[in-house]
Formats: structure tokens, C-alpha cells, sequence
């Protein structure tokens, strides 16, 4: 990965680790609402891919009111690439979770799982209606993710192997 002042402006616009942990932070809550435990790290990974991307984003704002394998099946448009976007946003994903370490905002418990520390982190999203469009997707993913409680039957489902 590039250091910050060598990359381009929109890839740090887009891919900023303060908004990026935002919305992984959002992911943690959402999961923690049906799962105390927290969520598991390999779903982590796949929270900024889903919620970064456009057409993913608005086919789970508009399917907030079903459950997250209706969506997927009754959308099959999600999986178009979906493998390739989540390993181009890898490195993202890693320096907004090193981000949120390096706040304090999140911790790892003994059995691995990422639990949200609620400190000075806004309960309400916030920003620009696309910011708070990821903010509201991505704790949806969370507690749907919860919900399943399989990684397993998640990867399958978008197609990936973890």
C-alpha cells in the first residue's frame, strides 16, 4: 500500500481510513444488537465491499425490511465481481481496522471476535446522504450477518472462500 501523501486524491477522498472505520465501526454495533460476542474478523471483510459499492448499497437500502439471504438470492446482480472488489478493498479494510485499534474504538475479545467500544463514537450517522447511506447499510449487514451466524453460509452465498 502507498503512503497517504503518494496516493491520488480520490482514493484518499474514497477510501479514507476515518470514514472507512466509521463504517466498519456501524457493521460492529449492528452485529452486537443480536450478538454480544461481537463479530467474527473474517465478516469484517466483507462489510466495505458491500457498502462502498453503489448498486450494492442501494439494493440493501431497499431491502433493509427482508433478511440479508432473500436479498442476495433475489439480487444476483451483488455477486457480479463481488470476489474482486472485496480483495481490491482488503487493504482498506486492514488500515481502517488499524485505525479504529489505534482509537481504542473496537478491541479483540479472547475467542476473536471485533466488539465495539462505544466512546466518543456518535450514536446517529452522520455527514452527506451517501455517509450516511454506508453508515445504515453496513449495521444492517451487521445484524444480518448476526443473524445467519454462519460465515460459512455467508461467503457461500456471496460466492467467495474465506
Amino acid at each position: 500500500m502507498k503512503r497517504w501523501d503518494e496516493r491520488p486524491v480520490e482514493i484518499r477522498n474514497l477510501f479514507n481510513p476515518a470514514f472507512c472505520g466509521m463504517v466498519l465501526f456501524r457493521a460492529f454495533c449492528g452485529y452486537e444488537e443480536e450478538d454480544q460476542r461481537g463479530m467474527p474478523f473474517s465478516l469484517a471483510l466483507l462489510i466495505l465491499p458491500l457498502c462502498l459499492h453503489k448498486n450494492s448499497r442501494e439494493i440493501f437500502l431497499q431491502g433493509t425490511r427482508s433478511y440479508f439471504l432473500k436479498v442476495v438470492s433475489n439480487h444476483p446482480e451483488l455477486l457480479i465481481n463481488f470476489g474482486s472488489r472485496a480483495t481490491d478493498l482488503l487493504p482498506f479494510t486492514f488500515e481502517a481496522l488499524g485505525f479504529l485499534m489505534q482509537l481504542g474504538a473496537f478491541e479483540v475479545v479472547a475467542t476473536g471476535q471485533l466488539k465495539a467500544i462505544q466512546n466518543g463514537v456518535r450514536k446517529t450517522p452522520s455527514g452527506t446522504v451517501e455517509s450516511v447511506a454506508c453508515q445504515r447499510v453496513a449495521r444492517f449487514l451487521g445484524k444480518e450477518f448476526a443473524r445467519v451466524s454462519d460465515r460459512g453460509t455467508i461467503y457461500t452465498t456471496l460466492g467467495v472462500r474465506p
